[in-house]
């Protein structure tokens, strides 16, 4: 569960998230909302990359204020652009890297690499240069060095931005088959019919909160 208690935040004088409230226990959650709406910074304070400046936050009973190594090795994240979480020159040792606290041999960690890479689609491109996948396989690749770790939440910030549509339904398909939790920000609305619930944010605050066809109606009359 991942609750948010009278969270704002600030960048300076802009303020981008106030008063918001919500606790998360559905398995598939969506936050939507226009550029500057304060989705991304609200998904971000799930694993402690941004801290709230007001209110508090609990993931999974840990506060990322105070616990956030505790609260990284619990919650994964994928960003935007796969080319920034890409480190390594295959993508077989990429996948490794992401195990390289984890007390396993070189050997066990690139049998894993290997295991999790074959499960989403990417099997036999171990030995791959990373960086020569295509858009949607690099995606894939950011997500399995994630998943290699297993963590309880997943939380994706605008992963299918540069995909093409078919790799955005195979991306989004995919989410929607894991064991995780799974929070999506997104832009892409047609993807989330599947979801359990969807919270549109505007100007910093949660205007809409329901299952996916009432909240998106709500938001794209409030978009015009």
């Amino acid at each position: 569960m991942i609750e948010f208690e009278g969270v704002g935040h600030h960048y300076g004088d802009r303020t981008v998230l106030s008063d918001v409230d919500l606790t998360l226990a559905e398995r598939r959650v969506a936050f939507v909302g226009a550029n500057g709406s304060g989705k991304s910074t609200l998904a971000r304070m799930v694993n402690g990359l941004v801290l709230p400046a007001e209110g508090r936050v609990r993931v999974l009973g840990l506060d990322p204020a105070k616990q956030g190594n505790a609260v990284r090795r619990r919650v994964g994240f994928v960003f935007t652009n796969p080319d920034s979480q890409i480190v390594m020159p295959t993508a077989g040792e990429d996948v490794a890297f992401s195990l390289r606290r984890s007390g396993l041999s070189t050997r066990e960690r690139a049998r894993r690499a290997e295991e999790v890479l074959a499960e989403y689609g990417l099997g036999g491109y171990a030995e791959h240069p990373a960086h020569q996948l295509s858009g949607g396989q690099k995606q894939l690749l950011a997500l399995c060095a994630m998943l290699v770790l297993k963590p309880d939440v997943l939380v994706c910030d605008e992963p299918t931005t540069l995909l093409d549509l078919r790799n955005k339904r195979r991306f989004v398909e995919l989410l929607g088959r894991l064991d995780q939790q799974v929070l999506l920000v997104t832009h892409d609305l047609d993807l989330l019919g599947g979801f359990d619930r969807v919270v549109v944010l505007d100007e910093g605050r949660v205007v809409a909160d329901d299952e996916p066809e009432p909240a998106l109606a709500y938001y794209r009359k409030l978009a015009g």
